[in-house]
């Protein structure tokens, strides 16, 4: 099992992929990847539920390709899906 990755690397990898909160690019794969879907799972607040077009409307201010985004919070366990609504299911949780 890999250690989390630190605050130092999570500023990196977000400095490197986001600007003005817009994904410039996506990790292809891996811990950069995890980093930034985290980040933008963060837009999601816990324990509330998201119609897909909430959703899109959400992920469009991120990515122009929401399908795309959406499958990728879903199978990186940070969203949950149900007939058409949506959760979100991890990722960290800021308490301040």
């Amino acid at each position: 099992m890999s250690e989390p990755p630190t605050i130092t690397e999570i500023g990196k990898v977000l400095r490197s992929y986001l600007k003005d909160g817009r994904l410039m690019a996506m990790p292809r794969a891996g811990r950069k990847r995890q980093i930034v879907l985290e980040h933008v799972a963060q837009l999601f607040e816990p324990g509330v539920r998201y119609a897909e077009v909430d959703v899109n409307l959400i992920l469009r201010q991120v990515w122009p390709d929401t399908a795309a985004l959406r499958r990728y919070l879903v199978d990186a366990a940070l969203l949950g899906r149900a007939d058409g609504v949506y959760w979100r299911v991890g990722g960290p949780v800021d308490f301040g």
